[in-house]
């Protein structure tokens, strides 16, 4: 895919590993490319049930690169800066941004398997997908403040969704390091666990099992309802249940539950 990111497949699952381990998965350039890349990549593929995000080497990733952030600070400094950064997409989302924002898109479950530390930048890719399994010394920080900067690669809108405002403003104002385990008492992350990428894989093998009709309408419904007024909730639950009653996909989910077997699900 990218000398930044490597995609590969397997039943289904799309493995999505960071990877400049040696400089602990630090975003450049190419990295907010290549995370982007994949993602649109995943989104327009059928056959992808479920994903799983990490880093390799001994982080998930440390944020954004000093040589990138140089270059970001160019507009203020006199500097020139990367003009394609700050290009949007469809949805919004300048470039940076959807380096992480992009998982929130993929009609498909992303699952995030973070460890060593998940910095800054970092720690908003994390939060963008939709389950977050972390080790528990993993060291998060929304770390923007220490260099005089706020979140902005779509970090206030996950923030929002998973944490109180208050602890979103602590996190952002102090720019405080905790641990995985902390992320999880607060919201952060979902569960911890000593090994997140196998137990990651795990949990996107048995995602990628179930109806991929279900789980997509499922993430769209959590996704939209969640946000919406209860009567568009209520709405987009009956229109999504409409468009899966009696298709092939439920058909078969039902059929291979009465006669005990697993079940053969089409893209």
């Amino acid at each position: 895919m990218s000398e930044r990111v490597k995609l590969e497949f397997r039943d289904g699952v799309a493995d999505v590993r960071m990877c400049r381990a040696d400089k602990m998965n630090a975003i450049d350039s190419a990295m907010f490319s290549a995370l982007g890349d994949a993602g649109r990549a995943l989104a327009a593929d059928k056959s992808v049930r479920a994903v799983v995000l990490s880093g390799e080497g001994r982080a998930f990733c440390a944020g954004l690169d000093m040589e990138s952030f140089a270059a970001m600070a160019g507009p203020r400094s006199g500097g020139n800066a990367d003009p394609k950064l700050f290009e949007r997409s469809t949805s919004g989302a300048n470039r940076a941004q959807l380096a992480a924002w992009i998982w929130q898109e993929l009609p498909v479950p992303v699952i995030a398997a973070v460890h060593g530390v998940a910095y800054g930048g970092g720690l908003q890719i994390a939060l963008g997908a939709d389950i977050r399994i972390v080790a528990p010394d993993t060291r998060l920080s929304v770390m923007e403040v220490k260099w005089g900067l706020v979140p902005d690669m779509s970090g206030t809108q996950t923030l929002r969704r998973l944490v109180r405002q208050d602890v979103a403003k602590e996190l952002t104002f102090t720019g405080r390091v905790i641990s995985g385990e902390e992320a999880v008492s607060l919201g952060l992350a979902t569960r911890t666990s000593a090994k997140p990428r196998e137990d990651a894989l795990a949990l996107a093998a048995e995602i990628a099992g179930k109806s991929p009709d279900a789980v997509r309408a499922a993430k769209k419904l959590l996704q939209e309802a969640w946000q919406g007024t209860v009567a568009e909730g209520l709405q987009l639950e009956e229109a999504l249940q409409r468009s899966l009653i009696g298709k092939p996909n439920q058909l078969e989910a039902v059929k291979a539950n009465f006669e005990k077997r697993a079940p053969k699900f089409a893209d």
